[in-house]
């Protein structure tokens, strides 16, 4: 893209966000985060309560980007090949042979319901196909659509006959979203709609040529030096083993950030940076991709666990005493309950 296109690009990333605000209604954050993620990207964990709008949030942003949607039920008794598509026999003019059906994980954005139902063995297909963006069959590999995005539900509170993703697969999600329940305003605009037979999605507002020409704009997005030296040191800090590990993390981690935190921290402000229009990313954008790229990835100690720190609590726990913190990030730490 032409420096002129950043404008255009910040245009369609504002349009993607109001048009699925308009369905999903109170939830802008979370509509923020999500995009962010499509774009840069990356795949996308989110988790709620039952009923806060997790499906439809999926469904609207496919639909207002003009991609191909797909949903896949996880339970106990799903098998690999329920997802990733099999292997079946065909006649034809040269007598019978095998043809790989794709499974529903052809999508170009892919709702993976419940993902913590589903065996380990099912969650392990999923991720391998995140991750490599192919599905083995036989002795062939089939390559996935482009784009291709995987945004996985969990339910918070109900644990029985769940699987939970080991850490290694969490650390495949690039972002983890909170997806809270919406304020009154908005729950008596949702209760209006109750008169009708079913939600309306929103327009489609652009195609996936201009989707993947905003994701290759954001790659082009410059971090300076000293902003990716801090991502480091951020990262370095919750290590428990490191010499640069911050005593919180000594205290209560049994797991720091991999690198991948900090990759998903630079590839998600570079795309807050093209939203507003700028072609350099500032301290602002990394401190807002700071708690979804983090919150997932921190294992806490089983004391830490027993005393309710986790989550965002112990992002900001143990990165509060990191010296020469940018002001922007020390106001999301300091914006956190503990």
């Amino acid at each position: 893209m032409a420096a002129a296109a950043r404008p255009q690009a910040a245009d369609r990333i504002l349009a993607l966000e109001q048009a699925v605000a308009g369905t999903v209604l109170g939830q802008e954050p979370v509509i923020r985060e999500t995009i962010a993620c499509i774009v840069a990207g990356g795949h996308g964990l989110l988790e709620g309560q039952p009923g806060v709008a997790k499906t439809l949030l999926v469904k609207s942003v496919a639909t207002a980007a003009g991609i191909r949607f797909s949903r896949i039920q996880f339970t106990p008794d799903l098998l690999p090949a329920d997802i990733t598509g099999t292997e079946v026999i065909v006649d034809g003019p040269e007598g019978r042979r095998f043809e790989f059906r794709p499974g529903p994980l052809f999508g170009q954005i892919v709702l993976a319901d419940e993902i913590n139902r589903a065996t380990p063995r099912t969650q392990a297909a999923l991720i391998e196909a995140m991750a490599e963006q192919t599905v083995s069959s036989g002795n062939e590999r089939h390559a996935l659509p482009k784009p291709f995005t995987v945004l996985a539900t969990q339910n918070p509170v109900e644990m029985e006959g769940t699987f939970p993703l080991p850490e290694a697969q969490l650390d495949r999600f690039l972002l983890k979203i909170l997806v809270p329940p919406p304020g009154e305003d908005a729950l008596v605009r949702v209760f209006e709609r109750t008169s009708k037979a079913e939600a309306v999605l929103p327009a489609q507002v652009i195609d996936v040529e201009a989707l993947l020409a905003l994701m290759a704009e954001a790659r082009t997005v410059e971090i300076p030096t000293p902003l990716l030296r801090q991502v480091a040191r951020l990262v370095r800090a919750t290590d428990p083993l490191g010499t640069e590990g911050t005593d919180s993390a000594r205290r209560n981690l049994r797991l720091g950030a991999s690198p991948r935190a900090g990759e998903a921290i630079c590839r998600v402000a570079r795309v807050a940076a093209l939203r507003d229009g700028r072609h350099y990313v500032t301290p602002a954008d990394l401190a807002w991709a700071l708690k979804p790229a983090f919150r997932h990835r921190l294992l806490p100690s089983f004391e830490a666990e027993a005393r309710g720190l986790t989550g965002d609590s112990l992002v900001a726990d143990v990165l509060h005493d990191v010296p020469e913190l940018p002001v922007e990030v020390e106001r999301i730490l300091e914006s956190v309950d503990r």
